[in-house]
């Protein structure tokens, strides 16, 4: 077996490096408290107030009669600026219990601009419970599939509104599914399940999709992303040619600087107009200010739900939200209590930053639990147009051995403080689609088999330089491209690749910036890249597989886009994908369809078991630590958490209970 002429030094790199993190994992494991490893994936469901793990009761249920406002909105009722409470909440608004105690109302909070869909989360039209596991009611109150899954109907809530005071209703879904989503200009590209589809309104209050194939995860969907699917309608229509004058429009959006009226409605619709953008929201807090370093937020006079004294949430009355884009800077600031709230932008390697802060500037770090079934997965291209390094990265030895080179409890020990748990990618532990041997396949550190593997290819070192060669001996030479974002790639990838140049691999890294991987990754030209593995719960994993199924283009799971168009196109575009592959995308066809849970288990499990055996993409360490930094004066932020897309990081937790001590 080839071993590189770097081999023998890389070792006392690393170990340099595990010896000066010795000091702070000391302290970490002194202070942080954190679980086995084991237990990473699991939270006892006692720490939450049990109504949050139950659809959230209403106000007549709890006997609540008497609703109080913030003094701010108070103030506007009596000079004649708002309507009264009674005009603004719904007749029987939800109760949301906080997490420890009652709050009172006032005051600004700050945060940093990455952090606020943390504090200010979505309000979905169904939710998701605190164990990531459960769809619960919010806005939808009721849903109901027939068909076979080809019909599902809703029953909103009565009496929400929008935070402009008109109501929400079964018109905003129409509007969306109708005039945006089936509108080839705003929609070029559309899942081909919305293909043929349509709404029907039954009153003001229920709707209905009906679509040719059944499609009963539209209630995951309406869960995880459903705030996309609605829209405030009576706002929207004015920007929309389908209602006003196309030519007016278009010569009104020419004079703000748009180069197109889908410009100009989508910055209108995503909050990213230059101008104050006053889009309505149900959410707690609205967007009312920008400037190039902060936003600034005021709380929904109409927000529709209710503390257990029947108080109007949220209690706090803005949020001040700084722009800043070094992640040091970020680390720095959220250690010495600068900020109220940070959570998305922190690295776990920075706990015994956050918790010598504990000590200094009074803040609290709470540990979650993150939701990727791996921090850092690494993605061979294998679609890339270089037929040499394709025929490379299809070759199933090159993966397995890319895989057993990997150190992933040296990983676990110097970045996640032993605490994370070296896995493939694949779901979480509690998920009914879980089994062991999706999570261990091909995990155990063999170098002296990964060169084994290498050397079967005919990839050996012809030139005596310590790296391997093609046959010709050109040295293979891989170039890992990625954007350093949410989990630690930068320091696993030097960890990484540092373990594959022991094995004799040539690989370069490179960090780009968001644009440059968003359109590298999506034009298919990385060789080679990175992301980190969500999508691991039950809720979204049937509905989004994409690290297991190529049924989606994108910049996140570019290492087979060409077999998603082919499967996306139906052979029109990409590249006809092997047996296997179609296998995979044949399975998730009848899971996304089936309405028979234990079909769909065997399916999601089928799934799994090709990319434990195939490795489609390789993961490290998943399961890990997520810090979440909370101010002196920030309470009601729950202790433990699940952290993640999958359940929209904060939603579940219920951030309008959050409150600023006096």
């Amino acid at each position: 077996m080839l071993v590189s002429k770097n081999a023998v030094q890389k070792p006392y790199k690393r170990l340099a490096l595990r010896a000066s993190l010795v000091p702070a994992r000391l302290l970490v494991l002194a202070l942080l408290n954190l679980p086995q490893p084991g237990l990473a994936a699991e939270i006892n469901p006692d720490i939450w107030p049990a109504s949050w793990l139950a659809p959230a009761k209403t106000a007549s249920e709890l006997n609540i009669t008497d609703f109080k406002e913030p003094p701010l909105l108070a103030a506007l009722v009596e000079n004649g600026k708002l309507p009264p409470l009674s005009a603004r909440l719904p007749l029987d608004p939800m109760v949301l219990e906080p997490a420890d105690s009652i709050g009172s109302y006032g005051g600004t909070a700050r945060i940093f601009e990455s952090d606020w869909n943390m504090f200010n989360p979505v309000e979905s039209p169904l939710s998701i419970d605190p164990t990531a596991a459960h769809i619960l009611p919010n806005t939808i109150k009721t849903w109901e599939l027939t068909d076979e899954g080809r019909t599902i109907t809703f029953k909103l809530r009565a009496g929400i509104k929008w935070s402009d005071g008109e109501p929400l209703d079964a018109d905003d879904f129409i509007f969306f599914h109708r005039h945006q989503l089936l509108n080839p200009e705003l929609s070029p590209v559309l899942d081909p399940r919305w293909l043929d589809s349509r709404t029907e309104k039954i009153d003001d209050l229920t709707f209905s999709y009906h679509f040719k194939e059944p499609f009963p995860l539209l209630i995951n969907l309406m869960a995880q992303l459903g705030d996309y699917y609605v829209i405030p309608s009576d706002y929207m229509r004015q920007f929309h040619p389908d209602f006003v004058n196309r030519e007016a429009l278009i010569k009104k959006i020419r004079q703000e600087g748009y180069i197109s009226w889908m410009a100009y409605y989508n910055a209108i619709r995503l909050w990213t107009r230059n101008q104050p953008p006053l889009m309505p929201t149900l959410r707690p807090f609205q967007l009312i200010k920008r400037t190039a370093t902060s936003k600034l937020y005021n709380r929904n006079a109409y927000y529709a739900k209710v503390d257990p004294q029947g108080q109007q949430l949220p209690y706090i009355d803005k949020i001040n939200a700084d722009i800043i884009e070094n992640q040091d800077v970020l680390a720095a600031k959220a250690a010495t209590g600068q900020v109220d709230f940070a959570a998305f932008e922190l690295k776990t390697q920075d706990f015994p930053l956050f918790k010598l802060g504990e000590k200094t500037a009074g803040i609290k770090v709470h540990v979650w639990k993150r939701l990727h079934g791996s921090d850092v997965i690494i993605e061979p291209n294998l679609n890339i147009r270089d037929e040499r390094l394709k025929a490379v990265f299809q070759d199933i030895r090159f993966r397995k051995a890319l895989s057993v080179a990997i150190n992933r409890d040296e990983m676990n020990s110097i970045i996640y403080f032993n605490k994370g748990v070296p896995r493939q990618a694949t779901v979480i532990p509690t998920s009914r689609f879980f089994e062991p041997t999706f999570a261990s396949a091909y995990t155990e550190y063999d170098p002296t088999q990964a060169g084994i593997w290498l050397d079967e290819m005919g990839l050996t070192d012809r030139d005596g330089d310590g790296f391997r060669d093609y046959g010709n001996e050109e040295r293979l030479t891989i170039t890992l491209e990625f954007l350093d974002f949410e989990t630690p790639k930068n320091i696993s990838l030097e960890l990484v690749t540092s373990y594959w140049r022991e094995v004799g691999l040539d690989i370069r890294l490179k960090e780009v910036d968001p644009a440059l991987q968003t359109s590298r990754a999506t034009a298919g030209l990385m060789q080679m890249t990175v992301w980190h593995a969500d999508r691991t719960t039950d809720i979204l994993f049937p509905f989004q597989p994409m690290w297991y199924v190529p049924m989606h283009t994108g910049w996140e799971e570019s290492h087979w886009n060409d077999w998603a168009t082919y499967y996306l196109s139906k052979g029109l575009r990409g590249e006809r994908p092997p047996a296997e592959i179609i296998q995979l995308q044949t399975w998730w066809d009848e899971l996304t369809r089936s309405t028979d849970p234990q079909r769909v288990t065997t399916l999601g499990k089928n799934i799994l078991r090709s990319t434990a055996e195939n490795l489609w993409t390789i993961g490290t360490v998943g399961l890990a630590p997520q810090p979440v930094v909370v101010g002196h004066r920030l309470k009601n932020v729950a202790v433990q958490g699940y952290w993640g897309w999958d359940n929209r990081w904060t939603m579940p937790y219920h951030p309008a209970t959050w409150y600023l001590e006096k």
